[in-house]
């Protein structure tokens, strides 16, 4: 669902003012002006490369979880495991954002020093988009992994239920004169934060792409429940590694819980992944930028599909959406800003200015 899709029936915001807006709005809920802030920071991120399932349509969410409890307002963040390449955080259920951050921070710390850094997450809860934090990795020089481990709300391949996450995956490398590449997917045919943005908008969903509350295909977004895997079971299988790797090496199972029942599992829960690779520790830093430039520019040679399809890079049309949006402003659907309005006024916080409502 792009921009230029929805801008008709949207209320346009400038992203200063939704980045404020959402900063007191987190802040009023609870957080600190700096946690606030970066989570703000990230969100808008998102809305700004037109990655709207998980940008501010969040932020109704996080408010609630942290009036529940799901969300810590305040985490102490702390250090479990410290090593020369790696450190496991305990997250005391902080905003995703804020524990992401702390771990991709952690991660190029330690890669600058031994060239690969590891950071695993325990105990976060949901993480954003996963491209934020490689980007920002990228833009240090460093080559950089994120992955991140849910709940089951995917299709497990062969069954009719969600067994699963729609576990994201994200890396970037740093690029030449066309930027770092930031590759950035979950493992769902559609992303859940997809569906509920479909609700909101009406938007039909395509074939293939989701189950009904029966386990039957469905393309009506307000029947849609359980994203399918991509690719089957490739999607599935992938998706069930990456529980592997972020919550089982951590001991903190997520999927088992929840399929099982258990009290634990019926929490909002997830782990994550950081990984940078100092890419200056193996080689030439310029060299590598320049060889990223020049594959880039042998694809992009390839011969064309169809006259009118443009070979794209990974990251490229998110990189022009954030160039558009921040000129022309964010479009949020008007059931979206209804909704946030609702938050605002409960906690008292200004809305923001409108651009041209439709």
């Amino acid at each position: 669902m792009t921009g230029e899709t929805t801008r008709a029936k949207a209320t346009i915001v400038a992203a200063d003012a939704l980045t404020r807006f959402t900063t007191d709005v987190f802040a009023r809920a609870g957080m600190s002006q700096a946690h606030a802030a970066l989570v703000a920071d990230v969100l808008v991120w998102a809305n700004l490369r037109a990655i709207d399932s998980h940008g501010v349509i969040r932020a109704p969410r996080y408010v609630y979880w942290m009036s529940t409890g799901e969300i810590n307002p305040t985490p102490a963040i702390t250090v479990r495991t410290d090593t020369p390449a790696a450190v496991v955080i305990d997250a005391d259920r902080a905003a995703g954002p804020i524990a992401m951050t702390t771990a991709m921070t952690a991660a190029v710390g330690k890669a600058r020093e031994v060239g690969v850094g590891l950071a695993l997450v325990r105990g976060t809860t949901h993480t954003a988009a996963l491209g934020y934090y490689t980007l920002t990795a990228a833009q240090e020089g460093m080559a950089a992994i994120a992955l991140a481990g849910s709940g089951p709300n995917m299709v497990y391949h062969g069954a009719r239920a969600a067994g699963v996450s729609t576990a994201p995956i994200s890396i970037a490398v740093p690029g030449g004169d066309g930027g770092p590449l930031v590759f950035d997917m979950g493992t769902g045919v559609i992303a859940a934060g997809r569906l509920l943005q479909a609700r909101r908008t009406g938007q039909p969903i395509p074939e293939g792409a989701a189950l009904d509350r029966s386990g039957n295909p469905t393309t009506d977004p307000k029947a849609a429940e359980t994203p399918l895997p991509l690719g089957g079971p490739k999607g599935s299988g992938l998706s069930l590694m990456i529980e592997c790797i972020t919550s089982l090496v951590v001991s903190n199972a997520v999927l088992a819980e929840a399929l099982e029942g258990t009290p634990l599992g019926r929490r909002h829960r997830q782990n994550g992944l950081a990984l940078a690779i100092d890419v200056a520790r193996f080689g030439d830093p310029v060299a590598f930028r320049g060889e990223v430039d020049r594959l880039v520019t042998a694809l992009k040679a390839l011969p064309r599909e169809r006259n009118d399809v443009e070979i794209l890079m990974p990251g490229e049309r998110r990189r022009r959406a954030q160039e558009r949006r921040t000129r022309d402003g964010i479009p949020l659907p008007r059931t979206l800003v209804d909704e946030l309005r609702a938050v605002a006024e409960r906690l008292g916080v200004p809305m923001f200015p409108q651009r041209n409502p439709a």
